[in-house]
């Protein structure tokens, strides 16, 4: 009997830590806490006050606004945001979070809120125009990120992949001649080529087209139906469309819906 009643409260245990987080838990709680990456511009940079800032952190401010609660921004890499998630760390992530079926595995997404190529850029003088022109090379990529996983199924053959921790740190292994291309969103060349009237780097060969949602853990359905209506919202409103034009100069691009 005694063994039963240990089995009895385990089950419980386990079944209180599954439930689901739903909209009306985080309103009480009063606070939502969201994962930024503040190193990989412009969806993230660190502001001149020193906190995060970006695209990402103005889609995260409008989900607090429109929750009515306070806005807690978490700091992360792209290795440690889906570990944040699932250890409870944070309740959303906003951080370049591209959507595939590998990651879904793990967390669920919203509709996407933003989409970019994902592509190997490198100086304009470095003739590469195909896969078999990396021969020899060294590529960049941020660690763990979609140019990392699409690079490394390749198995290219005389490529050495060199992976950093951010994709900050990767771009400025590229202008320092650490790496002979980049492998990054096509974001990373805005901010490469950023100021300078001679554009120095090119996108050389796309990878494919990435599309970025709001990270959730699995079984949060009503969160999920929420934030599926909160981007429909800002995307029909204008707002989303603003925070594209202040963020990448460009106006939204259409996107897809599941």
């Amino acid at each position: 009997m005694k063994w039963l009643a240990v089995f009895v409260l385990a089950s419980l245990s386990l079944v209180g830590a599954a439930q689901a987080q739903s909209v009306d838990d985080i309103i009480s709680k009063g606070k939502i806490a969201i994962a930024v990456d503040p190193t990989s511009a412009p969806f993230g940079i660190t502001g001149t006050d020193g906190q995060p800032d970006g695209y990402d952190v103005d889609v995260a401010r409008l989900v607090a606004k429109y929750m009515g609660v306070e806005l807690e921004l978490v700091p992360v890499t792209s290795t440690n945001r889906i570990p944040y998630l699932l250890t409870n760390r944070v309740d959303l992530v906003i951080s370049l979070f591209s959507i595939t079926p590998e990651r879904a595995l793990q967390v669920w997404f919203s509709d996407p809120y933003a989409g970019v190529g994902t592509i190997i850029t490198a100086r304009k003088d470095k003739q590469i125009a195909s896969f078999d022109d990396l021969k020899g090379l060294k590529v960049g990529v941020p660690r763990g990120t979609i140019p990392d996983i699409l690079l490394t199924k390749k198995e290219l053959p005389d490529v050495e992949i060199m992976r950093f921790d951010d994709e900050a740190t990767s771009i400025q292994a590229l202008v320092t001649g650490q790496v002979d291309a980049l492998g990054s969103s096509t974001t990373a060349l805005i901010v490469l080529n950023r100021g300078k009237a001679e554009k120095e780097f090119e996108s050389k060969i796309t990878l494919v087209e990435n599309h970025f949602g709001i990270g959730m853990r699995r079984g949060q359905e009503d969160l999920r139906q929420w934030l599926d209506t909160f981007v429909y919202s800002i995307k029909t409103n204008g707002e989303l469309n603003a925070i594209a034009q202040k963020w990448t100069g460009d106006d939204l691009k259409p996107l897809p819906t599941f």
